[in-house]
């Protein structure tokens, strides 16, 4: 029986829980350490998704822990965005070997189980980390090096907002103008920017 003061999307996420963790209808399950669910809150505005885990993601099971985790929590905080508000997950749940791009039919077993993330959360915003993400969710939009910063109309309603991946500023560190480091600060201010807007008219 569901308790009164437990969000339907927590029992939600729950139950595909088990389901995602004991999953074997890719080659990838034969070389993961663990299957990286995704982690947050479960009623999120705003829900983040790259690509797949990678090495200290598979050895934890947590998504976004590595260098490029930290590197994500470094965009976030500089807004003063906790990762315990938002949703992060991945496009895939397991681990490529070597960490190369998920196949496309990698994705396509995986897809199920992240549009019920995507249902059972409901988020407002999708913000996708890199092209692998965008362009598996919105196949029509152009780049990661155009798209990202724009605010595109997703299913639902729901918008849905390019960046680059954060292992993309690690490989190009410069924080000249122009730079990805620097326009993925510009970036992050539009969501929080966003985030902003979207709780002041909730709250009206």
């Amino acid at each position: 029986m569901q308790e009164m003061n437990q969000p339907a999307g927590e029992l939600s996420l729950a139950a595909l829980r088990p389901r995602v963790l004991s999953c074997t209808l890719c080659p990838l399950a034969e070389t993961r350490s663990n299957v990286v669910f995704g982690e947050g809150n479960s009623s999120a505005e705003v829900m983040f998704i790259g690509e797949g885990p990678g090495e200290v993601e598979d050895q934890t099971g947590r998504p976004f822990v590595g260098l490029a985790g930290q590197k994500l929590d470094e965009v976030l905080s500089s807004v003063n965005i906790l990762r315990d508000d938002v949703y992060i997950g991945n496009v895939v749940k397991c681990r490529p070997p070597g960490n190369r791009v998920p196949s496309r039919s990698e994705m396509e077993v995986c897809l199920p189980y992240l549009e019920s993330q995507i249902a059972f959360i409901k988020p407002a915003l999708i913000v996708t980390l890199g092209n692998t993400s965008t362009q598996w969710l919105m196949p029509d939009v152009p780049g990661i090096t155009k798209s990202h910063g724009n605010f595109f109309s997703w299913r639902g309603g729901i918008l849905l907002f390019p960046m680059f991946h954060p292992s993309y500023l690690l490989r190009n560190p410069s924080r000249e103008k122009g730079s990805p480091k620097y326009l993925t600060w510009l970036d992050i201010q539009k969501v929080s920017k966003w985030i902003d807007e979207y709780q002041r008219t909730s709250n009206a």
